[in-house]
């Protein structure tokens, strides 16, 4: 299993979305980058990027459907203190299927990840690697998944800023 950052908690508090919209300012918050935002905490100390979709539809037998779901956050991670560096995380507001993955596709290129909870990753940090690399090339990344319920959410990222702002973070954990 892999880590739940210590922050999220704080960083619930600090982003939110409203339709396109990622902001509020937080006290751990250190710089914004067009879409991106990177949040830095000292004790362990960790660094990350971070953004709220752009657009988000939810499904159920084919048919747009409203739901109530919590933060949804795609994270690109650095925790130099466990010799962790560009690893990814997506919360999509609610538990996943059991069992499930979340399809994620950056400009044509496809990649799964694994869940655990309300928690999506990629297996390996060499998967992490070919992710943040693709995220840097392209435009926009969508994710699909399956909730508990049947519900399958499509969120949709802008990568704008994602390249400088995965830079600062992986900068001020080094």
């Amino acid at each position: 299993m892999k880590f739940i950052v210590t922050g999220v908690v704080a960083l619930g508090v600090a982003l939110g979305w409203s339709g396109a919209v990622v902001a509020q300012e937080s006290s751990n918050r250190v710089q914004a980058n067009s879409d991106w935002s990177v949040f830095v905490e000292s004790s362990p100390k960790e660094c990350w990027a971070v953004s709220a979709p752009k657009e988000t539809v939810n499904t159920r037998d084919g048919n747009v459907v409203s739901v109530n779901r919590g933060d949804i956050l795609f994270f690109v991670f650095f925790r130099p203190g466990e010799g962790i560096s560009s690893q990814l995380a997506f919360t999509g507001g609610y538990p996943f299927a059991g069992g499930s993955t979340v399809d994620l596709d950056v400009d044509g290129t496809k990649f799964s990840l694994f869940t655990e909870g309300e928690w999506a990753w990629a297996a390996k940090p060499e998967d992490d690697a070919a992710i943040v690399g693709a995220m840097k090339k392209g435009a926009s990344a969508t994710l699909v998944a399956r909730s508990g319920r049947g519900t399958v959410t499509t969120d949709k990222f802008s990568l704008s800023g994602f390249t400088a702002a995965v830079g600062e973070a992986e900068n001020r954990c080094k």
